[in-house]
């Protein structure tokens, strides 16, 4: 057992009305990358926190030794005492410090008191060369990417001499090369000696760094894999998380596209805080009843920006050109007029933006149209209970009732909430930005069987997404941005990844 790093054993934790965690067993080994997978509520983040503290001993069941030795952890700092860190998905840096302020907030250099400033410069440069990022200590988180900040998290977490890497969903929120350049180095720190365990449910990313693949299903171990020996594929692994499989990841329906329902032309918008600078230039597209119109480009390309500003100029400033709803022209500048004029947006941040995360289900799924369920300005609270079960039943959304607030749900069940909030408003256009992010294959079967519901219903759907193969395996249609333009479009029988590449890379 020498080369074993981490046992935990037969660890069981539960919630108020639900067991998150049954008897479940994880072994890593020294310097080895194990990937830990399942479906949204399957236990993974939750059995990472327990490990580094977040749910200290005492409140959970079973035993965990590290290096050979049995660890009761308090809370966060004894687990990173003894070099176990985690980096959530919600990446835990303040804007407004610098790199290096970030990267020693809590382990401050110095002595009696005060700051050693040189020292602090000093060690964070060399950090920053570790983990590949060419930036000054002195930059501010807010000036920098979701990719840098990533790496700024790792170099924080070197700077506490990290033995165990836990990375939950790291890739979520990146493009391809930052997504590439995080992943080699994991496989520079393996090298290393640091072992790593990594949540994701990118399962070609898991299939191409991983040495061992442990899948939990429903709180429970189910089995654990050997990549190398074994020859796993994605296929092999969904049949673990899922427990079936899943031959098709996109489900099929009738194609029935109508008229155009909606038409955008001369689209310009700038920057909210800069007016000199055009975030999108003269950008013109159409959606049809039943169509499924895909937004594909890199981040930062704009597609974000273009359907915030069209959902009521929720982005931007001197907004200009024309928006069309079945042929006649629509004013639309705010929320509150978008949704009237059957215009609903589905926010490709769920947790800030989505959802109120301390209030419940019920109330979630209600907020966007309180006027269908109200009289005289005060809730029908017979007529929310009744539209958040209809919700529930009709998305499938796994709860202990609707009284269980979203923060205490899966990032696949929190998804289905914010659906049902905007389905609710009963809207003609749905734009959904980044509508599967973080969530795992089964649930986005779901999201997908949704979505192409709603199309078969003759509303029009524009749907962004960073993930080609969903897509040329959703859409009808694609649109392509690069640099605040729609620089191509492609009929379902044109597009191909490569294809969509080209008009990517276009000026």
């Amino acid at each position: 057992m020498e080369d074993v790093i981490l046992d935990m054993m037969h660890i069981t934790k539960s919630f108020p009305g639900v067991k998150a965690l049954n008897n479940v067993n994880l072994q890593v080994k020294k310097g080895e990358i194990h990937a830990l997978v399942g479906e949204n509520g399957a236990g993974k983040s939750t059995l990472m926190k327990v490990l580094s503290g977040v749910y200290p001993h005492g409140t959970y069941t079973g035993e965990i030794r590290y290096n050979g030795k049995l660890c009761e952890f308090k809370d966060i700092k004894e687990s990173e005492k003894l070099g176990i860190v985690i980096i959530h998905q919600e990446l835990a840096l303040i804007p407004y410090l610098s790199i290096a302020e970030n990267i020693f907030l809590g382990n401050e250099q110095g002595k009696n008191g005060l700051i050693d400033w040189h020292a602090t410069t000093a060690h964070t440069k060399e950090l920053l060369v570790k983990v590949g990022l060419h930036e000054l200590p002195t930059t501010l988180i807010t000036n920098i990417g979701v990719g840098k900040q990533q790496l700024v998290e790792i170099a924080k977490a070197l700077s506490k001499k990290v033995q165990l890497l836990i990375l939950d969903e790291p890739t979520a929120a990146l493009n391809e090369d930052d997504s590439d350049n995080l992943l080699k180095l994991l496989l520079a720190f393996k090298k290393q000696g640091i072992s790593s365990i990594l949540i994701s449910h990118k399962l070609s990313e898991v299939s191409r760094i991983a040495d061992t693949i442990t899948v939990l299903r429903d709180g429970s171990t189910i089995e654990t894999l050997n990549v190398r020996e074994d020859n796993i594929t994605e296929d092999r692994i969904i049949k673990g998380m899922v427990g079936r499989e899943l031959t098709d990841r996109y489900p099929k329906r009738e194609v029935a596209i109508g008229e155009i329902i909606f038409e955008v032309k001369d689209w310009s918008v700038y920057h909210p805080l800069h007016g000199d600078r055009k975030i999108i230039h003269n950008a013109r597209l159409t959606v049809k009843q039943g169509e499924v119109v895909g937004i594909a480009g890199l981040m930062g390309a704009g597609r974000t920006e273009l359907a915030m500003s069209i959902f009521g100029k929720s982005y931007g400033q001197k907004i200009s050109g024309y928006m069309y709803k079945n042929g006649i022209e629509i004013h639309v500048n705010n929320v509150s007029q978008a949704i009237a004029q059957g215009i609903a947006y589905v926010t490709e941040d769920r947790k800030q933006y989505g959802l109120i995360l301390n209030e419940d289900i019920k109330r979630n799924a209600t907020l966007a149209n309180l006027n269908k369920i109200s009289r005289n300005f005060i809730v029908d609270e017979n007529k929310e209970i009744l539209v958040a079960e209809k919700s529930r039943h009709q998305m499938n959304i796994k709860c202990s009732s609707i009284l269980q607030k979203t923060m205490n749900l899966s990032g696949g069940n929190q998804q289905k909430v914010v659906l049902s909030k905007w389905i609710f408003t009963e809207p003609d256009v749905l734009i959904l930005d980044e509508p599967t992010r973080g969530i795992d294959v089964g649930a986005k079967f779901e999201i997908y069987s949704i979505i192409n519901n709603l199309a078969k219903e003759g509303k029009g759907i524009l749907l962004i997404s960073s993930e080609l193969p969903e897509i040329l395996g959703m859409c009808d249609r694609v649109y392509v941005m690069s640099e605040g333009r729609i620089t191509g479009e492609l009929a379902q029988s044109e597009a191909s990844q490569e294809r969509i590449m080209k008009y990517v890379m276009s000026k």
